[in-house]
């Protein structure tokens, strides 16, 4: 049984576009950025944060038959000046974000962490992302649709700011919420594991 540990309706949007079947049990834990702490061991310790509270939650269904994967991710958007910016406060604090970000190239990380019988495995994507210059009006134009709002970074790829994205590299679905060809690699790797494990010890 694949649980995903997020409420996001993006990541559970793509599981289900690459044709897991899982589902969704969302956790509830601190996500303030600790004092020094860089953007990679940032979101793979909230991705691990996150699997582990569903999993203390979900240890009592699991089974032979259908042992239990829990999938935590988190994803952070980083300035070009290496500021870390989680989802705005409000609107003032979206545009002072997407000001940042404007004519410039910018990281998306994500973290992941995948918990099994198996062991726990860890791992971060990286994308560079291109944005256009933004002028305020183009800026408050974007605001003014509600699309920045519970975003990292106050942008989504997938929405109408992707006008002003000429350009990335790296995994395009990392952006949106979810490296899908890591996860998936991760998930069909525990499963296997899972089931040697059994077989083994039958």
């Amino acid at each position: 049984m694949l649980v995903l540990a997020s409420q996001s309706p993006r990541r559970k949007e793509l599981l289900t576009q690459a044709g897991f079947k899982f589902q969704v049990i969302a956790s509830s834990i601190d996500e303030e950025l600790r004092a020094g702490e860089a953007p990679i061991p940032y979101v793979t310790r909230l991705a691990r944060e996150k699997a582990e509270a569903v999993l203390a939650l979900q240890q009592a269904s699991a089974s032979d038959d259908d042992p239990l994967l829990v999938l935590g991710a988190d994803t952070t958007v980083v300035a070009p000046d290496g500021e870390i910016l989680g989802k705005p406060v409000d609107d003032a604090d979206a545009a002072r974000m997407l000001r940042l970000l404007a004519g410039t190239t910018h990281q998306v990380i994500t973290g992941v962490c995948l918990i099994s019988a198996t062991g726990v495995e860890i791992a971060a994507e990286v994308t560079y992302v291109t944005v256009q210059t933004l002028s305020d009006a183009e800026i408050a134009e974007y605001i003014a649709t509600g699309q920045h709002r519970d975003k990292a970074g106050a942008y989504g790829i997938q929405g109408y700011f992707a006008r002003w994205i000429p350009r990335l590299h790296g995994c395009y679905f990392n952006v949106v919420g979810l490296p899908l060809a890591l996860v998936s690699s991760m998930i069909e790797g525990a499963l296997v594991r899972a089931r040697n494990v059994v077989s083994a010890g039958a």
